[in-house]
């Protein structure tokens, strides 16, 4: 072996029933790489970097770590022989604090006759934190006070609190605005630095370019390649990934942003708690209305309010339907007046993972099925499942599959066609392609240009440039809980512009 080899994994198999989500993997990762890992929704990335960071077990194969056979028992096991892993959804505890969090299932390190001292455990995560690059979160802060990126950064410091030989990436950037992003790519230089290796997955083909020295490529769980950096480009990428060109751009290539007079939604003089003040929204029949800034703008809290989850200090939401108005004032009142609305923290609020597939997509639909004396026809509700699964291709064994077994793409997907089932009129669209990969994305991007020649209304939330200039007929800019900048669809319209009036 190597003396430069890290980790080697040989003939690596997975199965999930029927569903053979890894075949015969090896991969080698050295000292000092920085592995990009790649492949469609479902190609078995997760379920490999999961193996390793002692998350679940293979079915067969092998594993070599620092020359010694390794089958780590869990994560905290695989943590103490050196492998840490940041997972692509929320990963903390809520009810805890930050220090907690960070030493979740290694308390015990700061026990001492028995009793834990909390000055010391906070110390030590105010000092991991520190140096990481976040001081201004505190250990002693009770962890369901930070919002999503926040707590995200508190899952970095946990997997760095062992300083580890090797350091797991799961989809963690597309959670992370400007400086959580900064942050991980910090993280990756010093480690690489310090040759230790990280495994990096991601579905931002130009970012793995950048941050990346190989990347291996995965397809139905199996390794199609690994390309060197003079190899890499995105065309390539993208057909080893899918099996076939995916030519051009995934957005609209046409420049017409308009859109029909007729108003569906209005808020008026919308102010929240330390966000926005006053602000105006009009979304039109048939349009795209984008919502763009960095994370902590407020655009993500006003997304809530106009679907009736967090109310506002002033003003008032209404959907507008036959020239009347009708006031949004909760879910359940949004739903019944055909509205969606997909969170961008899609484990925690937009699904139900432990529930089956079919269960998450008729879930909205219910009050509209076919009853008799109050019942529900299972035989409805497999036929709308069903027809779901097959306009959003969804991979899946059968409608009764658990959602919490999808891949990232696939669990959105489902979010998506609970409300395609609703048949609503005005979608609340929060950061809608996260975590899912170039033909998922592709697939996203095309069903929104459906939805818009039918009639339909959305409002985007995207972080992502690219996705707003590309999608958007109309994009509303914020900064700071400010309104900043209205942008029309423009051919000339590029990130620069965006950008003087988010930063």
């Amino acid at each position: 072996m190597s003396e430069n080899l890290l980790l080697s994994a040989r003939g690596v198999n997975k199965n999930f029933g029927a569903t053979r989500a890894l075949i015969d993997v090896d991969v080698d990762i050295s000292l000092g790489e920085i592995r990009g890992l790649i492949g469609e929704n479902g190609s078995g990335k997760s379920t490999f970097s999961s193996i390793v960071a002692g998350a679940q077990k293979e079915d067969s194969g092998t594993f070599i770590l620092k020359g010694q056979e390794y089958h780590p028992k869990s994560m905290v096991d695989a943590q103490e022989h050196g492998v840490s892993m940041i997972i692509q959804e929320m990963g903390t505890i809520s009810g805890i604090t930050v220090a907690a969090n960070i030493f979740a299932g290694r308390l015990e390190q700061f026990a001492k006759g028995g009793l834990l001292s909390w000055k010391k455990i906070n110390a030590e995560a105010d000092r991991v934190l520190a140096d990481i690059g976040a001081p201004e979160i505190k250990g002693s802060m009770p962890i369901d006070m930070l919002n999503f990126e926040d707590r995200k950064i508190v899952e970095i410091a946990r997997a760095m609190s062992t300083n580890p030989d090797l350091l797991i990436i799961d989809e963690t950037t597309t959670a992370l605005a400007t400086k959580g992003r900064r942050l991980i790519y910090n993280l990756i230089n010093r480690l690489h630095e310090e040759n230790k290796a990280v495994l990096f997955i991601s579905h931002d083909l130009d970012e793995l370019m950048e941050v990346c020295n190989t990347i291996t490529v995965l397809r139905d769980g199996v390794i199609i390649d690994t390309l060197n950096k003079e190899q890499m480009s995105i065309e390539l990428m993208r057909k080893l990934m899918v099996g076939r060109e995916l030519a051009g751009s995934y957005y609209r290539d046409d420049f017409d942003g308009t859109s029909s007079d007729e108003v569906v939604l209005q808020a008026d003089h919308i102010s929240l708690r330390n966000g926005f003040e006053n602000v105006d929204v009009k979304l039109h029949k048939g349009e795209i209305l984008g919502f763009g800034g960095l994370s902590d703008c407020g655009m993500h809290e006003l997304g809530k309010v106009l679907y009736g989850i967090e109310k506002p200090l002033t003003g008032e939401v209404n959907i507008i339907k036959d020239g009347k108005k009708k006031p949004v004032t909760d879910p359940v009142t949004a739903v019944s007046y055909n509205m969606a609305y997909v969170s961008k923290d899609r484990d925690k609020e937009s699904v139900i993972l432990g529930a089956s597939i079919k269960n998450n997509i008729v879930l909205p639909s219910l009050r509209n099925m076919k009853k008799a004396l109050g019942y529900i026809s299972p035989r409805s509700e497999k036929e709308l499942t069903n027809k779901q699964i097959k306009v959003m291709s969804i991979k899946c064994r059968n409608g009764e599959q658990l959602v919490k077994e999808l891949s990232g793409g696939n669990k959105q997907k489902v979010v998506f066609s609970k409300w395609l089932g609703t048949t609503s009129d005005v979608l609340i669209l929060d950061c809608p392609t996260r975590g899912i990969d170039v033909g998922v994305k592709a697939d996203m991007y095309k069903l929104m240009m459906d939805l818009k020649r039918q009639g339909k209304a959305i409002i985007m939330i995207s972080e992502e440039l690219l996705e707003l200039i590309g999608m958007s007929d109309r994009i509303m800019l914020f900064k700071d809980g400010h309104f900043t900048k209205e942008l029309m669809r423009s051919e000339e319209l590029s990130e620069k512009t965006v950008i003087e009036y988010i930063i």
